[in-house]
């Protein structure tokens, strides 16, 4: 009101030092806050007098400061609350609360015009639905909060030590050490924010509003032993994309990724998602831009296409949704939205592709499990850390028929891949600890070999490799394809890269097997063994450098290597077989020769066992 008043004899002045000249007032435009007739705003009233609307010179509710006109609303309110909240709001805001006189009118339950001095003034129009809040705030950012207000590791230090937040401008500020809706917005300019014409105290592109509060670079407050949830923000793909963005997306006023930074992923106000202000419930916020479509430009790699193929990560339902505050370890709770494997903070797009164990930079700032099956990790460094949230040691596992045929092996628990990869398995694929074996491999080659056969796209195969090499898109962008890389979606079964058929005994264990193929399979990698011979010389396999009758139950028979190996490795308790090499038998397949038990033996090359109905 005061500064409207200057503002008034400050333009009666110059009028009256040069009467002839056409004047322009450029500076209190409330836009659509002037309900006067012919103003811009949707609701327009019949009285003239912008300000009286909301203030009067004497008197309104009560004496308070702002000279309040408006009736106050009386309601009560269900404010936000999440399991990561550690503060609390108040219901009913307090009696002249900057907060409670916003939602005089914007709560929607009393109608803009209805004044103290003037009564209800006739007005026309409505306003618009975003801009209703309703009684229901739980969806928006959290305001009018009981004092004092408590530190958190997400916070800027300064602001609750001292009140004062980190906007170099100070336009961001705390309203008596309290967050209010005009620590964000002024109500008497609505286009400070030029791009986002919202009365918002500063421009808020890149994020810089949300940043005046919230620090990504923190690392700890006292008695608080959680992660950052919002490290690695300022060098993280959403902070740095620039790729444009459409309007009608609704995802933000700045037109790219970069500018709508924090509000490509949230919405202050009406959030679809039930805590955290997410624009969408668990994975609906990241297909916005990551399901294909025009929302983005250039488009980033289609994720739903591969989440819709046969065998992807299950989809979490209403009852079983991620949540921030839940451990690592995800007992009971199986679902794959993207941030249990991705933060969307810290991720980074892979333009390079690292050497195994470590983590790709997509999943930077992911949670994870460490090998004792328990511990979390947080930040995981390791991949396969990331893969033990729901693959180790979590109960609540569950095969899920979607993803194939499921071999029968004598581990303990055939789905805890730690004690069938770590370094206490007999043999494993060297995942979670490096390649010690005492054997040569000779079929084992150089270098990965690309969708194609050759190596041009591979990687050179080292002392470990990732659970991804086997897990992984059928068209990743790593090994020659055009899609995004990660076990998303794949149309091979167990989310594999390749193919890899496994022989079945519909009788029974000892009664024959189904051919999967004819004899003289393609050994390359489009054949039945594709996901083998990316790592594997097939030829070499089939050849008396390796075992003498590979070749007669593969090559010539069509028996799948699934009869014999095991694909993760066997753990040390499994006592059917040697442990070498990977053998370890699918008890679906393979019975016993009467009553001896099933064994391998390699030094003699020799098997006791019942299979395909002969007995070895």
């Amino acid at each position: 009101m005061r500064r409207r008043f200057l503002l008034l004899m400050a333009a009666m002045a110059t009028a009256f030092a040069a009467p002839l000249s056409a004047q322009v007032i450029n500076g209190d435009a409330i836009g659509m806050h002037d309900l006067t007739p012919g103003s811009p705003s949707p609701v327009q009233g019949a009285r003239s007098g912008s300000c009286s609307y909301c203030h009067v010179p004497h008197s309104g509710n009560g004496n308070m400061v702002p000279l309040w006109n408006q009736k106050l609303s009386p309601q009560a309110y269900t404010t936000y609350q999440s399991t990561t909240f550690s503060q609390q709001s108040n219901s009913q805001m307090p009696l002249g609360s900057q907060s409670g006189l916003c939602l005089s009118c914007h709560d929607g339950t009393i109608a803009p015009g209805d004044t103290v001095l003037f009564g209800k003034l006739a007005t026309t129009g409505a306003m618009y639905t975003p801009d209703k809040f309703g009684t229901a705030l739980q969806s928006s950012h959290p305001f009018s909060l009981v004092l004092p207000m408590k530190d958190d590791i997400d916070l800027i230090s300064t602001l609750v030590s001292q009140g004062q937040t980190a906007d170099p401008t100070g336009a961001v500020r705390l309203i008596h050490q309290n967050i209010e809706c005009t620590s964000c917005h002024n109500p008497h300019v609505q286009t400070i924010d030029k791009l986002s014409m919202n009365f918002l105290v500063r421009d808020g592109a890149n994020g810089q509003i949300c940043l005046a509060c919230h620090d990504p670079q923190r690392i700890a407050v006292a008695g608080n032993t959680f992660a950052n949830p919002l490290a690695g923000w300022a060098t993280g793909i959403h902070a740095t994309a620039s790729n444009s963005v459409s309007g009608q997306a609704g995802l933000g006023s700045y037109g790219t990724v970069i500018g709508n930074a924090c509000i490509s992923c949230h919405a202050p106000h009406n959030a679809q998602g039930p805590a955290r202000l997410v624009r969408g419930l668990d994975a609906q916020a990241c297909v916005s831009c990551h399901g294909g479509g025009s929302n983005v430009s250039p488009a980033p790699l289609n994720i739903f296409a591969e989440l819709s193929k046969p065998g992807a990560h299950p989809a979490p339902s209403p009852t079983n949704a991620h949540d921030a505050a839940e451990g690592a370890l995800l007992n009971n709770n199986r679902h794959a939205t993207c941030v249990d494997c991705h933060n969307a903070h810290g991720s980074k797009q892979v333009v390079t592709y690292n050497n195994p164990p470590g983590l790709r930079i997509s999943q930077t700032g992911a949670a994870g499990v460490a090998l004792d099956g328990i511990t979390g990790v947080v930040p995981a460094l390791n991949q396969y850390e990331t893969c033990l949230r729901c693959h180790g040691a979590s109960a609540g596992k569950l095969a899920n028929p979607v993803y194939g045929y499921l071999p029968a092996r004598a581990a303990g628990d055939p789905l805890n891949v730690i004690t069938q990869m770590d370094v206490s398995a007999r043999s494993s694929h060297p995942v979670m600890h490096i390649r010690t074996s005492p054997s040569p491999q000779p079929s084992l080659l150089q270098t990965m070999l690309d969708f194609s056969g050759a190596t041009t796209k591979g990687r050179l195969i080292r002392n470990q490799i990732f659970c991804t090499d086997c897990h992984n898109s059928d068209d990743n962008r790593e090994f020659g394809g055009v899609g995004p890389n990660g076990p998303h979606g794949s149309k091979w079964p167990h989310i594999l890269e390749r193919n890899y058929l496994a022989s079945q005994a519909p009788a029974g264990p000892g009664t024959p097997i189904t051919v999967n193929v004819s004899p003289s399979p393609d050994l390359s990698v489009n054949g039945p063994y594709g996901l083998c011979a990316k790592c594997h010389d097939l030829s070499v396999v089939m050849s008396p450098a390796s075992w003498a009758l590979h070749k007669s139950h593969v090559s010539d028979e069509g028996f799948s290597c699934s009869v014999c190996h095991t694909a993760h490795g066997m753990q040390a308790t499994v006592a059917n077989a040697a442990g070498v090499r990977m053998v370890d038998f699918d008890l679906n397949v393979v019975g016993r020769n009467g009553g001896a038990s099933i064994t391998y033996n390699q030094g003699t090359n020799t098997c006791t066992l019942q299979c395909h109905g002969v007995a070895h």
